[in-house]
Parts: C-alpha cells; sequence; structure tokens
C-alpha cells in the first residue's frame, strides 16, 4: 500500500499507465504566418496582439418528425466557417501584407483575388508547436482602425478579417 504521493506513482496498475504530466497551453505563446503572399518569396510572419476565429461549425436542418411531436431530427447541411480576426498595433503601410490587404480591398472585382494560406501556431514552455491551426484559401473582407480618442492613452489598433475556404488542425 502506497503511503505517500510519492510511493502511490511508484505502485504497479493504473499510476504507472497514465501520463500524468499535463502541459497546458498558454493564449500569449503565439505565432501567424502566411504563406504564398504576393511580392513576397516564403513564409511572411507577421506579429498580431490578438487572434480569434478559428472555428467551424455544423449547420443543421430541423425536420420534424411526422406524426411524433416530442423531438424534431436535426440533420447536417454544410460546414461553416468564422472568419479569421487579427487585431495589432498600426504598423509600417509598406509591409507585403499590408500590401496584399489593400490590393485586395480596393481592387474591386477588376484586381483577380490572390488567395494565401495562414498557418497560427500556439506554442508550450518549451517553445515547442503544441497546437496548429492551417486556414487555407484566405482573403481579406474587413480592415477596421479603431476609433482616435484624445482621452485615451492607447496605441492605435488595427483589425483585419479574413474569410478562409477551410481550417484544419491536424495536430
Amino acid at each position: 500500500m502506497p503511503r505517500n504521493a510519492t510511493d502511490w506513482m511508484k505502485a504497479p496498475g493504473l499510476a504507472q499507465d497514465l501520463d500524468l504530466r499535463v502541459e497546458l497551453p498558454v493564449a500569449f505563446a503565439f505565432k501567424v504566418e502566411f504563406f504564398n503572399v504576393p511580392g513576397h518569396g516564403g513564409p511572411l510572419q507577421c506579429s498580431f496582439q490578438e487572434v480569434s476565429g478559428m472555428e467551424q461549425t455544423l449547420e443543421t436542418e430541423e425536420v420534424p418528425e411526422g406524426g411524433e411531436n416530442r423531438y424534431v431530427h436535426q440533420l447536417p447541411t454544410r460546414a461553416k466557417a468564422k472568419r479569421l480576426t487579427l487585431r495589432r498595433g498600426l504598423v509600417d503601410r509598406g509591409s507585403p501584407f499590408v500590401a496584399w490587404c489593400r490590393r485586395s480591398l480596393q481592387g474591386g472585382m477588376e484586381v483577380p483575388l490572390q488567395l494565401v494560406d495562414v498557418k497560427v501556431q500556439l506554442f508550450g514552455q518549451l517553445n515547442q508547436p503544441l497546437l496548429v491551426w492551417s486556414c487555407n484559401g484566405a482573403f481579406p473582407v474587413r480592415w477596421n482602425i479603431d476609433s482616435f480618442e484624445s482621452t485615451k492613452n492607447e496605441a492605435a489598433i488595427e483589425e483585419i478579417e479574413l474569410a478562409y475556404r477551410n481550417c484544419v488542425s491536424p495536430s
């Protein structure tokens, strides 16, 4: 019979079969990379203070059962992706990322839309990727600059929303 926590961990049985080390990721250790950005050769790293929208939902259609009023069947119809939202301080307007956003949003239907792939990585304590999301076929659909207020002592923030074809997390 184990006498203390250390003895319990050494005891034969379930304790040896379990990996008791749990590393919970922190939300501030992440990296965002863009691939196939026009005017840039390799992966393009950009800094953001916040990333959200890596969400997939499965829409359903309600179908009532004929003659049965106690429940309704929920049938899946299609998968839907939320927009990827990136927030950061207002930065240099000359970057390839900003040029791509500007060209996509201001070009209207006259300029062909150039899709890029976005990879978001969440890192662990040893700086290794714990979770990775790959959002494919992304393009900007909204670019917002927060309001300027003389009573605030804050950095100017820009928010960029990207629509994407799909977002997968193989890890």
